[in-house]
């Protein structure tokens, strides 16, 4: 477990609590602003910003590795590299052993010992040679673009017509399909600790699904109890689960098995301008089949920064992070990590809104998090207890 995998699991905390402030944020807002399009698109649109950042850091890395080259000229012999051999020559000059007479040509060598690296800098050259160019990265963020808002529209479409506690549990959900995903994709392997610490985790969604809540004021949940507008949105958000696997999947497959085939920093920038350039007409055929309220913009400046704050961090910071997580760590252990938004709404009801919990919610919620620990047992400690 290397520390790459460590700052992962220490960053699927940070985005959690990002998420859950997000989701009552963005539920929040739909109680004024019931345009779930416009925040998903706005949200996503601002991933934008990623780009000109990624080009500055590239430019400033350039610039300083050129300095550096240009400094460390005439530093060192010519005889330490393989492209000093007028030197050599010179020396062999003369001598019974010349460069054309001898048994094993020098130029074989080269071509020989260029492939294989003996230095820890020639490996990581080797790995650098695997890195795609900014084109390709552009390509990949244009193939992923459409699924990430249809992913992030279904959140926020379930938001506006259910509650935040449902959205989280349905959205947990995702574990499985990234677990199948991953490995119809060949992306990822199955074996038995996996699959009980998805099935762990699904157990203990289910529960939290089956368990009751209530609060002593229970008027701002009234308009999200009733029948078929709750049932349409426990549907957008099994559906922003399906596509969340299918995404997370992907992102971990462009990107490499730690993260150095892409940037990912330019990755979402690209998908942040796909979405700028390429989706903004979407909202007519959703609005025409009443899946989208007709569009208007919010009434007040106060809602606009409200907006506007929430896209910044609940949608481009936050999904940076999170992207992190995938490459850093697995995209099955990021999902299940995403589960655990539901302890922490639990924790954060009860402290803020005098929310209570039946045992078997408690239960599951708990089972929830044992799911994720499962996941991330050392494979010695799963032969021990026999996964």
């Amino acid at each position: 477990m290397g520390w790459r995998y460590r700052a992962g699991l220490l960053m699927i905390g940070t985005v959690v609590v990002i998420w859950v402030v997000s989701a009552e944020v963005t539920q929040g807002i739909f109680t004024d602003y019931k345009q779930p399009f416009a925040v998903t698109y706005l949200g996503a649109s601002l991933m934008v910003i990623y780009l000109p950042i990624a080009f500055i850091k590239d430019w400033i890395y350039k610039f300083i590795k050129k300095g550096k080259n240009q400094s460390s000229v005439g530093m060192n012999s010519p005889l330490k590299y393989i492209g000093g051999s007028t030197m050599f020559e010179m020396e062999v000059e003369g001598s019974p052993f010349s460069r054309k007479g001898s048994d094993h040509d020098i130029s074989d060598q080269e071509e020989g010992n260029a492939l294989v690296p003996k230095t820890k800098s020639d490996t990581l050259s080797l790995k650098h040679e695997t890195t795609v160019t900014t084109r390709e990265v552009a390509t990949y963020g244009f193939y992923i673009a459409p699924i990430w808002f249809v992913t992030e529209y279904l959140s926020n479409a379930a938001l506006a017509r259910t509650s935040v506690a449902s959205t989280t549990v349905l959205s947990s959900t995702s574990g499985l399909f990234t677990l199948f995903i991953g490995a119809f994709l060949g992306q990822d392997s199955l074996n038995v600790t996996k699959i009980v610490a998805v099935f762990v985790s699904m157990a203990g969604v289910a529960m939290t699904t089956m368990g009751k809540t209530w609060a002593t004021d229970e008027v701002a949940t009234a308009s999200s109890s009733n029948g078929d507008h709750s049932l349409v949105g426990d549907l957008f958000g099994l559906c922003s689960a399906m596509s969340y696997g299918l995404f997370t999947v992907l992102l971990k497959k462009f990107s490499g098995e730690e993260g150095e085939r892409v940037d990912v920093q330019k990755l979402f920038g690209y998908i942040g301008l796909f979405t700028l350039v390429a989706l903004w007409w979407l909202v007519w055929p959703l609005t025409a089949l009443g899946i989208e309220p007709k569009f208007k913009i919010p009434h007040s400046a106060k809602m606009d920064e409200v907006v506007i704050a929430n896209g910044l961090v609940g949608s481009v910071l936050s999904d940076y992070f999170w992207a992190l997580c995938v490459v850093w760590t697995t995209p099955l252990v990021a999902t299940l990590g995403m589960s655990l938004t539901i302890p922490l709404a639990m924790v954060a009801d009860m402290m803020i809104h005098g929310r209570h919990y039946s045992a078997i919610y408690i239960l599951g919620s708990v089972q929830v998090f044992a799911g994720f620990v499962i996941a991330n047992l050392p494979d010695k400690v799963s032969k021990k207890i026999g996964l």
